[in-house]
């Protein structure tokens, strides 16, 4: 029988400006992506430079961030909490009316199924904790050039905060990424997306149906259960051309 090891998950309790935010289950990996991807996501930093400095102390498991502009927890902690599903539970500010406030995407580049197919194995097989560990989510956005950039974390959402990180801290344009998880594409996830901007997000697994209704008004591209050489197409604004035969593609119901 083969072992492998266990997921680990650590308490990180995050700090801005002095003021305590919350406590965190995360991977004690790339936590650095994770502060600047989910301030982002949430609305708290627009850009990068809007964070001035972080400091990590694992003793005291804290994070602790500085931002270059003023930080009123009162203002933003006024607004109702909504907690994530999935293992790693998070928090997040936006609602569903929020995310529609977004602006909608207008990219025209188009990528093949095939394509998105092929990149979506590579991940799996570039996700080193996962397979160490058999329980780990990942989250990876394709470059223009073929190139992929991978991040793991015990929730699927955390590991959406880190890619994003990522990609803002490399001056990613959105424009040119497709964003891959390994997780269900809920709300929230889709909500993490829209505010950075990615036109095509593809999952090995479903999205659900409220993430389904707002990536229509938004015109976001969402691909699921891409495996193998199948996939189902929840939203169609002509980015995922179908080069593979017709009865392998689903279409999702109106």
């Amino acid at each position: 029988m083969n072992k492998k090891g266990c997921p680990e998950e650590y308490p990180i309790t995050l700090i801005i400006n002095g003021y305590e935010v919350a406590v965190f289950q995360l991977t004690n990996q790339d936590l650095e992506d994770w502060v600047y991807g989910y301030l982002f996501s949430e609305g708290m930093i627009e850009r990068a430079e809007d964070i001035q400095s972080i400091k990590s102390d694992e003793g005291s498991g804290t994070l602790s961030v500085t931002l270059r502009e003023g930080f009123d927890p009162e203002i933003m902690f006024s607004k109702k909490k909504h907690y994530t599903a999935g293992c790693g539970r998070g928090v997040t500010f936006f609602s569903m009316t929020d995310v529609k406030t977004f602006n909608k995407v207008q990219s025209n580049n188009t990528y093949l199924l095939s394509y998105i197919l092929k990149k979506r194995s590579e991940f799996a097989k570039n996700s080193p904790l996962y397979g160490e560990t058999g329980g780990m989510h990942g989250a990876c956005i394709v470059h223009k050039n073929g190139e992929m950039t991978v991040r793991e974390d015990i929730g699927r959402h955390n590991a959406v905060d880190k890619i994003i990180g990522h990609a803002i801290r490399s001056k990613c344009s959105p424009d040119e990424l497709i964003l891959l998880t390994t997780g269900r594409v809920s709300y929230e996830m889709l909500s993490k997306a829209a505010k950075f901007g990615f036109s095509v997000i593809g999952s090995r697994t479903a999205a659900t149906k409220q993430a389904i209704q707002l990536a229509k008004f938004l015109n976001i591209e969402v691909v699921g259960y891409l495996r193998g050489r199948m996939a189902i197409s929840y939203t169609s604004f002509g980015r995922v051309i179908n080069d593979l035969e017709e009865k392998n593609l689903g279409v999702h119901p109106k």
